[in-house]
């Protein structure tokens, strides 16, 4: 079976702790344990989250005395592929020897007219006071907004149209490779509609959406969505929080889950369903194995409903 795996940024960084290069070391093993039992037995390509590692290379980038401007996203998430696929790349070659292991840093094509370039809604980086927020908004040009842990730059997030190695993924999966990519959603780029010259967009993807997009193209048979928590739940967080064991796509899509965690997940699973007839599933890194093998987290499955 081809399954797409969709690492949530918390897999090398768990809530609250500090991004320290021992801290994603260790974590990696846990990752890499996760992965090793379906490797065995599947083809698999792994894609990751960036949040907490771009938030921390855009603060330095802008503070860099060194620079006279501070870097654009695009190559900054460009940095963390390689950072974090090195981290994946070696830590799998560990737990899998003998298994073909490759890190391929991605490209990801968004239209340059997309709605969302003049509609920054991605949230990046540390948080601030409001006044100090405003200030720096003025200063740097900076879009923000407040989120729960305070005021906040928001950058453009527009949609992933194409992840333009899929042909080359295709050929190293052929060859029994395990591919690391497509991290942070990819490097987003726009193409000239005359010359087809590619240009990096000061963007972010939403990971879980490229994910969902790549996992079409390759024909895979299952995309599976890996965070902190083992399910999907109604009323998360509250006294009447129920965990989504089975779903459609119709069904994720009337949970109203919040675009800021849960909601990408779910739209990515639905989309993925609806496009290919395949499966997905959302749940706990962990589980992974037993998430594949319909034991745990929530399994979203083509609604059989005949009309």
């Amino acid at each position: 079976m081809r399954i797409v795996v969709a690492l949530g940024g918390n897999a090398l960084l768990h809530r609250g702790e500090h991004p320290d290069a021992a801290v994603q070391r260790a974590n990696v093993d846990r990752v890499a344990i996760a992965l090793a039992a379906l490797a065995h037995e599947n083809e698999l390509v792994v894609t990751h989250g960036n949040g907490p590692q771009i938030g921390l290379l855009a603060g330095e980038s802008v503070s860099d005395p060194a620079l006279s401007a501070p870097c654009p996203l695009d190559l900054l998430g460009a940095q963390t592929q390689g950072m974090i696929g090195s981290l994946l790349a070696c830590t799998l070659h560990d737990v899998l020897p003998g298994h073909r292991i490759v890190t391929l840093v991605t490209h990801t094509l968004v239209r340059a007219d997309d709605p969302a370039f003049a509609r920054p809604t991605k949230f990046v980086g540390q948080a601030y006071s409001r006044d100090m927020a405003r200030s720096l908004a003025r200063k740097r040009g900076w879009h923000i907004a407040r989120d729960a842990k305070g005021w906040r730059r928001v950058v453009p997030s527009p949609a992933p149209e194409r992840i333009l190695e899929t042909e080359t993924i295709h050929e190293l999966l052929n060859s029994g490779t395990l591919v690391v990519c497509g991290g942070g959603g990819g490097v987003p780029v726009t193409a000239d509609r005359d010359t087809g010259a590619l240009t990096g967009a000061d963007a972010l993807l939403d990971k879980d959406l490229a994910a969902a997009r790549l996992a079409e193209d390759l024909k895979a048979d299952f995309l599976l969505i890996l965070t902190d928590v083992p399910n999907v739940y109604t009323g998360y967080g509250t006294p009447d929080q129920q965990p989504v064991l089975d779903a459609t796509p119709a069904d994720l899509r009337r949970g109203g889950y919040p675009d800021g965690s849960m909601g990408p997940k779910a739209e990515a699973a639905a989309r993925f369903v609806e496009r290919t007839g395949g499966l997905a599933a959302i749940g706990a890194l962990d589980a992974a194995y037993a998430i594949v093998h319909g034991t745990s987290g929530t399994l979203v499955r083509p609604d059989l409903t005949v009309g």
